[in-house]
């Protein structure tokens, strides 16, 4: 049987079959072993009240027919048909109206701005500005990877969708509601094929945003470059300081501390990382086993709403045709072939779900391509040995739990602190797990960061239409004033974790009090009695006064702080005051130090984050190596990184990959400033097409410390 017509079956199969009457008019596909047409001509003249619906002969030799029941049984005695197939009505794999978080959101709090009036402009990959959910709002844009006024995301070979996705969550207006469904939308393209692009496409779009008068800007993209010096992140400092409101995606790094990147690490960005909303969660479970095993199901499935127990089938990586998986959860392996193709495998063979477990260590992220009608979902490698190990070749059955799950940071969200300015990062955190929003063709979950910056590009919109005469400052003040705080098992997440805490759309609108000072950042502590002043700059907005108190944060051994004991505010009024710290450094332990510095003022609660660094910590001292060849004939190498601090000498040496042959030393610098290192070297060989791998050793505090970046010199 053709696979497509297996296919066919099953799915009838699993949707159920009701007897017709004899009299009662149905359609069936019928599948011949001649010619369509012969067969055509045939039912016409033997049996001439049946009515020919359609003729299919690429797929398989076959034409689907109406009548009544009585008169298709005639078609079981002609001897060319080879099988009859029961028609059905098939209905999307996906809800035909999704579920939007941006809906759930202006739903629950009845927002009464729409960012009427408002321009925001999205820097991505382009936008499908057909997309009937867009084409009102959309009003013109640019695209620095082509240079022309069409702003479109790729299509065909390379074909991009993250821009289109992050359009709407901003201002959809049709099926789908954006934050903002009122915002004029514009689009500057500066990732190409694939998602793609550079820098210097980056900065440029963001000069043709600002220069186009843009109130917002969203940049859901980003790099590894976690330092404060990078050519974007002086871009978007810039921006700002010319009027624009600059939202950035913190990065999908997670969960390890250091790995927000440039241009999220802008001091004058609002930066923003991920966290989930309250959902249930599934979990498989093995009778008598205590262990329960989360499941993250793929971007692009079914949900996964198993309601009885099944066996479990272990299926390598894929390879291999699947034997006796009828009524079964196929466990995989990641690797080798696409989580699709596993899917389908899988379906075809008559699985009820499918666990992919991964081939490295923790969970991951994946994506399927088209309808699967099953659930496919990923787990981590331990999780996926378990599985086997105490089911599959226990012979134990698998049920499913649902769990109630809590809303949380999404462990793929990337982490503070900034490099050498030790700044905090991300500043707030907002929805970004499972967001569905528009793509091209239609709506598509997906997750990260980049799902979360533009829920707050949103809501700055909104802010700039309730206060059109606010500046970025005061619209960033508003935003993480308002922020609450998440916690994880009755502890607070971190600053470097979360920021001011989780976006609150209401009172970011109309805030009761404004912290315009942002983090406190008292730095490295490099003196043995380390004493400094920060201030803090709070603004009431209210025509009601107000006093504001201030607690000082839990004792710590040889730290001390000294926080003013009110302030008073009357309305309209901005003060500011200091906040001071005294640390002995022989009793502080080395790392980072965090936390937040509480207000209150009227009963309601307020927090300022508070870092400080003693000595070193974990972080990598060399991010962003660049290497390029110019084509001219000095040929010159140009290099460019991105330096944590001020070290002894810093070596690179050059490889050829695979064969890991040495190609010499590029070059020794001596005692290279902390920031952005870039310059020039004369190479006097051959070209150097092909891949390389960049060694960066570098020397510190008598410790040496190597960093491996892989090259590519086009031919």
């Amino acid at each position: 049987m053709h696979k497509a017509v297996l296919c066919l079956c099953m799915v009838l199969l699993c949707s159920g079959f009701k007897a017709p009457e004899a009299t009662e008019k149905v359609t069936i596909i019928v599948e011949v072993d001649q010619s369509v047409e012969n067969f055509v001509d045939r039912i016409e003249t033997r049996i001439p009240r049946l009515e020919v619906v359609a003729k299919y002969d690429t797929i398989f030799k076959g034409v689907a027919i109406k009548g009544t029941a009585g008169e298709l049984e005639k078609l079981a005695r002609l001897d060319t048909v080879i099988q009859q197939y029961p028609v059905q009505t098939y209905k999307t794999l996906k809800e035909e109206l999704p579920s939007f978080s941006t809906d759930w959101i202006r739903e629950r709090y009845d927002l009464p701005f729409t960012g009427k009036g408002v321009k925001v402009g999205v820097i991505d990959t382009g936008v499908d500005y057909s997309h009937p959910d867009l084409e009102g709002s959309y009003k013109g844009g640019f695209d620095t990877v082509d240079f022309d006024d069409d702003p479109m995301e790729t299509q065909g070979e390379g074909e991009t969708l993250h821009g289109t996705h992050v359009a709407g969550v901003i201002a959809a207006d049709g099926q789908m509601k954006g934050i903002a469904p009122g915002a004029e939308l514009y689009a500057y393209r500066a990732l190409g094929p694939g998602g793609m692009g550079s820098s210097v496409q980056v900065i440029a779009a963001i000069e043709e945003a600002v220069e186009d008068g843009m109130d917002v800007i969203n940049l859901s993209l980003g790099n590894d470059v976690n330092g404060p010096d990078w050519p974007t992140s002086h871009a978007v400092n810039k921006a700002v300081e010319l009027g624009t409101t600059v939202v950035v995606a913190a990065g999908n790094s997670g969960p390890d501390s250091w790995t927000v990147g440039s241009p999220a690490t802008s001091s004058k960005a609002i930066t923003v990382g991920a966290s989930s909303v309250p959902d249930e969660v599934p979990l498989l479970s093995i009778p008598g086993e205590r262990r329960h095993i989360p499941v993250q199901v793929m971007l692009g499935s079914v949900p996964w709403e198993l309601s009885k127990k099944y066996p479990l089938i272990k299926a390598g990586k894929g390879h291999d045709e699947l034997q006796e998986a009828r009524g079964k959860i196929v466990v995989f392996e990641r690797g080798d072939i696409s989580f699709t193709e596993k899917a389908i495998k899988a379906f075809q063979a008559g699985a009820v779900a499918v666990v992919i477990y991964n081939n490295d260590e923790g969970i991951f992220q994946g994506a399927l391509e088209g309808n699967i009608p099953i659930p496919v979902a990923a787990v981590s490698r331990d999780d996926g040995e378990w599985l086997l190990n105490e089911g599959g070749e226990a012979g134990q059955w698998v049920e499913t739990l649902m769990s109630q799950a809590k809303e949380e940071i999404a462990p793929f969200s990337s982490r503070g602190p900034v490099t050498t300015s030790w700044e905090v990062k991300p500043d707030l955190v907002a929805p970004g797990v499972n967001i569905v929003s528009t793509v091209p063709g239609g709506y598509q979950p997906l997750q990260g960061t980049s799902m979360a910056a533009p829920h707050v590009a949103g809501v700055a919109a909104l802010i700039l239409e309730a206060h059109p005469d606010w500046t970025p400052q005061e619209v960033k003040a508003a935003l993480l004033s308002s922020a609450d705080l998440m916690t994880q098992e009755e502890n607070l997440y971190q600053p470097t974790e979360q920021g001011n805490g989780m976006l609150d759309i209401v009172e970011s609108i109309q805030p009761e009090l404004l912290i315009e000072s942002g983090a406190l950042e008292f730095g490295r502590i490099g003196d043995r009695f380390f004493r400094k002043q920060l201030p803090i700059k709070v603004k009431n907005p209210t025509e009601k006064q107000q006093e504001i108190y201030i607690e000082r944060p839990s004792l710590q051994p040889g730290v001390s702080w000294r926080v003013p004991s009110v302030i008073s505010l009357a309305p309209g009024e901005t003060k500011t005051a200091n906040v001071e710290i005294q640390l002995s450094k022989a009793f502080v332990k080395p790392g980072v130090h965090e936390g937040y510095l509480k207000l209150e003022s009227n009963g309601a609660q307020y927090q300022i984050p508070y870092l400080y660094m003693k000595e070193d910590a974990e972080y990598a001292k060399v991010t962003g190596f660049e290497l390029t060849q110019s084509t001219g004939r000095e040929r010159t190498l140009s290099y460019r990184f991105h330096l944590t601090e001020e070290v002894d000498k810093v070596t690179v040496d050059l490889y050829r990959a695979g064969t890991m042959l040495y190609q010499g030393q590029l070059m020794k610098i001596d005692k290279p400033e902390a920031g952005l290192v870039e310059g020039e070297i004369q190479r006097t060989s051959s070209d150097l097409a092909g891949p390389y791998l960049a060694t960066v050793n570098v020397q510190v505090k008598g410790k040496n410390e190597t960093y491996t970046f892989p090259i590519r010199f086009s031919d």
